[in-house]
């Protein structure tokens, strides 16, 4: 057993921005205040429909993307097409529930319409308001980086490459010189370590980066102490760059500094929403294929002999394994130590089966397993058991991808990794995609995801 300590707490989670802060509720907010006032431009009275509209638009888009540091030009995309999704959607729900005609055309039409412009003029206002306070003498701060190799100058490029927070980069200190100093620190060489306490009090330096590489520890800890009679405050940046990050992020453990290096996206506020997300969009879909599914298991069950929902080992969050349900699409269906991928023309294939793979029908039984939790909409694709134990010894960071629930549609899917993964080069690009995708998780990711794939069913014919 461990010997219980009571540490002193010196380590704090970092503060949320208050420009991140303001655009996780600002989004929302907006998209549910423009309709009400669209409403009620045209007098119409609020019925517990638009109560429930204005609800799920909250639930969909909470938290708010922040766009203030992006280019107002640059933000009219991402905003356009993540509305252009976010509609989509509640077109879907609204057919699926009969209930469109319930609002006012009008009303609608105004709000899909608006709402997009407000968006965009809040991003440009808030732009515009970092960037004055950016070049305002009380806001600026000057810095300087510890360390010119190549991690100092990825931190430099970094600090200079946002506009919004002011700061100045006065250069960099380092005992090496000439060919040993990174090429983009060069010509910003400021001198040498024993110089820096003076300098940081002669300029009125108020951030130091230090990019040392952990091997130098005995020259980190007396340049601390050279350090603590000035008034700078101090970032130290480890050199992790050389692996590949999944969520990184400091966290505090009882006063403790822990730096996490891999970690799912899905904890806290990101956990709700993502659950709530996969509710209602996996209940709404449901009700709305429920009687085609009835079809397909008729033809299932008419098409060949077996039972109509195969379900096959493998392996979910965290690698705890979990039976997936699918339509059987096969005379055979193998869940050994031997699982062969299925093949263009495969002879175990039924007609019928054909069909279903080929339009994803036969996935439509997996929204029963987001029910209850095991998956989730959007994430990687569950492989079975026996491949996972195959290619976790072949493929760098595979078992990586089993942070998050695996998805009945994902990131690699979309863009182009869809059906059998014959050669290794193909399931590691795929385990790429799956890995991009938790780094870069957002709500408005998956409906891209979710609006792709729904034109994928339609037109690409890469399954079988």
């Amino acid at each position: 057993m461990f010997e219980e300590r009571s540490y002193k707490r010196t380590f704090y989670s970092a503060p949320q921005p208050v420009p991140a802060l303001v655009a996780a509720f600002l989004e929302p907010c907006l998209n549910v205040a423009c309709f009400l006032a669209v409403s009620a431009w045209f007098d119409e009275p609020l019925i517990r429909a638009g109560y429930v509209l204005c609800l799920l638009v909250f639930t969909l888009t909470f938290p708010g993307r922040d766009r203030f540091s992006t280019h107002p030009v640059s933000a009219i995309t991402d905003i356009v097409s993540h509305w252009l999704v976010l509609l989509g959607i509640l077109w879907a729900f609204a057919y699926a529930t009969s209930s469109l005609g319930y609002f006012d055309t009008r009303v609608l039409a105004w709000w899909a319409g608006l709402t997009p412009l407000l968006q965009w003029a809040s991003v440009g206002i808030g732009h515009r308001l970092l960037r004055w306070r950016a070049r305002r003498p009380r806001s600026r701060s000057s810095a300087v980086i510890v360390g010119a190799g190549p991690l100092g100058a990825k931190v430099a490029q970094a600090l200079l490459s946002d506009s919004t927070q002011g700061r100045e980069l006065l250069g960099f200190f380092d005992d090496r010189r000439g060919e040993r100093v990174h090429a983009d620190a060069r010509d910003h060489h400021l001198g040498a370590l024993d110089g820096l306490a003076h300098f940081i009090r002669s300029h009125n330096v108020r951030e130091v980066y230090i990019t040392l590489p952990l091997g130098s520890q005995p020259r980190i800890v007396a340049l601390l102490e050279q350090l603590q009679g000035t008034t700078a405050s101090l970032f130290f940046v480890p050199d992790i760059f050389g692996i590949s990050i999944i969520q990184g992020r400091l966290q505090d453990l009882n006063g403790m500094a822990v730096v996490g290096i891999c970690d799912t996206p899905f904890t806290g506020s990101n956990e709700l929403v993502k659950r709530l997300s996969d509710l209602v969009l996996a209940s709404l879909i449901l009700l709305l294929v429920a009687p085609l599914m009835l079809a397909i298991a008729a033809g299932v069950k008419l098409s060949s002999p077996g039972p109509v929902i195969y379900k096959q080992r493998r392996n979910g969050l965290d690698g705890e394994e979990i039976k997936v349900y699918k339509f059987r699409s096969m005379r055979v269906m193998d869940d050994t130590p031997e699982v062969r991928q299925a093949t263009r023309d495969d002879p175990r294939v039924t007609r019928f089966g054909a069909f279903l793979r080929r339009t994803s029908l036969d996935e439509l039984p997996q929204f029963f397993n987001v029910l209850q939790g095991r998956m989730s909409i959007v994430g990687p694709r569950p492989h079975a058991v026996a491949h996972n134990e195959q290619y976790r010894e072949l493929i760098k960071a595979y078992m990586v991808r089993h942070k998050v629930k695996p998805g009945i549609t994902g990131w690699a899917q979309v863009n182009g990794l869809r059906g059998e993964t014959d050669t290794l080069d193909k399931m590691r690009a795929r385990v790429e995609y799956d890995l991009e995708y938790l780094r870069n998780w957002s709500l408005g990711l998956d409906l891209q995801i979710i609006a792709r794939t729904v034109r994928l069913v339609v037109l690409d014919r890469n399954a079988y």
